[in-house]
């Protein structure tokens, strides 16, 4: 009797720990994924990159709130909390910015497992 209580102990106690696992990767992956990031891209090199400045300007006019605004690889990124406020500033810099730019959703790779990048890298070479 005493063997059975042994176990039952255990079981409860494994099955408790891989719920409360369960739960602590659930909210991480939940918190991760509220992030979206926006990109703005000249057409050609001939095009030069609007400043932070006024593109702060028209999404601030609209009342449109986001974390940040950096240059990166020759295109300005812009960091917001959810996907609808992403939506809403493609919507406002597309009417709002002259021709010449590409304003599109830009992939996280920080949330796309190492494994499934490099999985979809060398599907090409199969087969």
């Amino acid at each position: 009797m005493r063997l059975f209580t042994h176990s039952l102990c255990r079981v409860t106690f494994s099955v408790g720990a891989l719920i409360l696992l369960g739960a602590v990767l659930w909210l991480c992956t939940a918190f991760k994924q509220s992030e979206s990031t926006l990109a703005i891209r000249p057409v050609s090199s001939s095009v030069s990159l609007p400043d932070g400045f006024s593109v702060w300007h028209h999404l601030d006019a609209n009342g449109i709130h986001f974390k940040s605004i950096t240059p990166q690889n020759n295109g300005l990124v812009i960091k917001f909390e959810s996907s609808d406020q992403s939506a809403a500033a493609k919507a406002v810099l597309d009417r709002t910015l002259p021709q010449g730019y590409i304003i599109a959703q830009q992939d996280d790779d920080s949330l796309t497992p190492a494994w499934l990048t490099r999985l979809r890298n060398t599907t090409h070479r199969l087969g």
